[in-house]
């Protein structure tokens, strides 16, 4: 590719991606389980994201996480028992937050475990909505992975309607950047809010190969592991109606 796409304005880095690559990675790993490396928020209101680095058992810490949304989808979540120490895959989940796949299975619009109420703790839902997104760092060519939890659904809703949809965008379209806002209760719970805001537009070239590039990569992305959905128990604010993380 030409230097005018593979970097832009502000020097983000489109990896070069030939059709040859898009294809393979379609082919070759179709079907396949790779573990992405996972973006993890912190508890109790830090402002900095824990990030894999070289050492897997120390992670990094970074202030905020920056690059281009290549795929994205709601993920619900139910168990039938309770967590007790080892990974176990959901009884139904959902990945377009309309049909569940499992027990119970059916319309998640009408399934009771996805009202207000259901959870343990007579407030929650029993069944965990969260929202995975797939991040292609400056230069890289795999994907990093975040789970949007409860507390940030509508942070990320309000960025991608009026952001991108609203403005002709698509979100391959643009350059994300990510923060972390420290928020409080009226209880005094403390959580860690992302914040979405829009670093710059790609040129339509550019925002083609992001397209490409998300759309070969999906059978890796598509391809969830189910015992990892990075959702904790919340509870909801009684008066604003948000869901709220407690402090670990």
């Amino acid at each position: 590719m030409s230097n005018e796409l593979t970097k832009t304005n502000t020097g983000y880095v489109i990896p070069n991606v030939s059709t040859d690559v898009t294809e393979g990675i379609a082919e070759e790993l179709n079907g396949l389980n790779i573990s992405l490396d996972k973006i993890k928020i912190p508890a109790g209101g830090g402002l900095a994201f824990e990030v894999p680095g070289e050492d897997p058992e120390s992670p990094d810490s970074e202030k905020e996480v920056v690059g281009v949304i290549v795929d994205h989808y709601p993920l619900n979540s139910f168990w039938t028992e309770k967590y007790n120490g080892q990974n176990i895959a959901p009884s139904c989940y959902s990945t377009d937050n309309r049909t569940g796949i499992g027990t119970p299975g059916g319309e998640c619009a009408k399934c009771p475990y996805n009202k207000f109420g259901s959870g343990e703790d007579g407030q929650s839902k029993a069944c965990k909505n969260a929202h995975r997104l797939y991040i292609l760092r400056s230069g890289e060519l795999y994907p990093v992975v975040i789970t949007i939890p409860p507390t940030s659904l509508k942070s990320l809703s309000d960025y991608l309607a009026k952001r991108i949809v609203t403005k002709g965008l698509r979100s391959y379209g643009v350059v994300t950047k990510l923060t972390l806002k420290k928020a409080t209760n009226n209880t005094g719970i403390t959580y860690s809010q992302v914040q979405f805001s829009l670093l710059e537009k790609l040129s339509p070239d550019q925002a083609e190969i992001m397209k490409s590039y998300g759309e070969s990569i999906r059978s890796v992305t598509r391809n969830i592991d189910l015992t990892e959905t990075d959702v904790d128990e919340a509870v909801v604010d009684t008066e604003t109606g948000e869901v709220i993380q407690p402090l670990e």
